[in-house]
């Protein structure tokens, strides 16, 4: 007679625990998968499973099972880890038992959702960009700060894109900017009478303009660091009440959303952002969606 899989599950958890001597916490977690695993196959075969039905397991068993947990709510994340505790099981089961499935070699894993950018509200992206030069009482730093952040917010840049412009990179009044992103890649942002503004007043207070130089020097002389404008920023939005999420990279996500609620087309976007695939970009239709599911919320007397 077959041996029943919970048996063949109490044996795989003892060697889990005993022979490869994984942590208790570990021990517990994939019990419960793999238990509430073979729970979905009696269901699903309408008997509980054994070794047999362990070793007759098709692909399209496990896509089943997969789908009734997306259907109860549960993240691909999760998902993920859920399969991976069936795998190992099943490793075990051929390595010691000699029950081989090729059912679990069709099976992709679910894929993470990448977290949706988080942008921050137009109030608090302007009041970034107007007030962050009060932080320091250096004039030089003042105009340095707040040309910084009105590049992130005006223009989009990564936090690394800013840093690396050298002052002979800035263009003449009305002609965009030539930025090197990722890859090398080159592309042309136009920049908004507001950012060159900034720019100019910055420029100006430089101690060393020349063409080779960076643009944005440290309080020693040296090509501004990033943990520098992170910290500057970091200290604004505590001392202002912004949300922890308004950092230098959340400045370019507002750029992007603020643009597509605007009524900017996606193509356009990813032109300006420098995504090398629309998928990318893509993302920040959530996010608008997401705002405007928000604001329904907030403000619908049925919602």
């Amino acid at each position: 007679m077959a041996e029943a899989a919970e048996s063949l599950r109490v044996k795989f958890l003892a060697w889990l625990g005993g022979e490869r001597r994984a942590a208790p916490k570990t021990v517990e977690t994939y019990g419960r998968d793999i238990a509430a695993f073979l729970g979905f196959l009696t269901h699903h075969t309408g008997g509980e499973p054994t070794a047999e039905t362990l070793q007759a397991l098709r692909a399209a068993d496990i896509r089943a099972w997969l789908a009734q947990a997306a259907k109860a709510g549960v993240g691909n994340a999760t998902r993920a880890k859920k399969l991976s505790a069936i795998a190992t099981f099943f490793k075990y089961l051929h390595k010691r038992h000699g029950i081989e499935s090729t059912a679990l070699s069709l099976i992709s894993r679910p894929r993470a959702k990448r977290p949706l950018p988080r942008a921050l509200s137009q109030a608090d992206a302007a009041l970034i960009t107007s007030d962050i030069a009060e932080a320091t009482n250096t004039p030089g730093i003042q105009a340095r700060d707040a040309a910084f952040m009105f590049l992130l917010y005006g223009a989009g840049l990564r936090i690394n894109e800013a840093l690396s412009l050298n002052v002979g990179d800035l263009p003449a009044p009305g002609n965009p900017l030539r930025v090197t992103g990722k890859g090398n890649k080159q592309r042309i942002v136009p920049l908004l009478p507001a950012v060159y503004a900034a720019l100019a007043s910055y420029v100006k207070l430089h101690p060393n303009p020349g063409a080779g130089e960076a643009l944005f020097l440290g309080a020693r002389g040296n090509r501004l660091n990033a943990g520098v404008v992170q910290k500057t920023l970091r200290d604004f939005r505590r001392l202002n009440g912004l949300p922890e999420h308004a950092t230098p990279h959340a400045l370019r996500h507002s750029f992007a959303t603020h643009l597509l609620s605007g009524g900017a087309d996606l193509r356009s976007i990813q032109e300006l952002l420098g995504h090398a695939s629309l998928s990318t970009t893509q993302r920040y239709t959530d996010v608008d969606t997401d705002q405007l599911m928000s604001v329904w919320r907030a403000s619908h007397p049925r919602a």
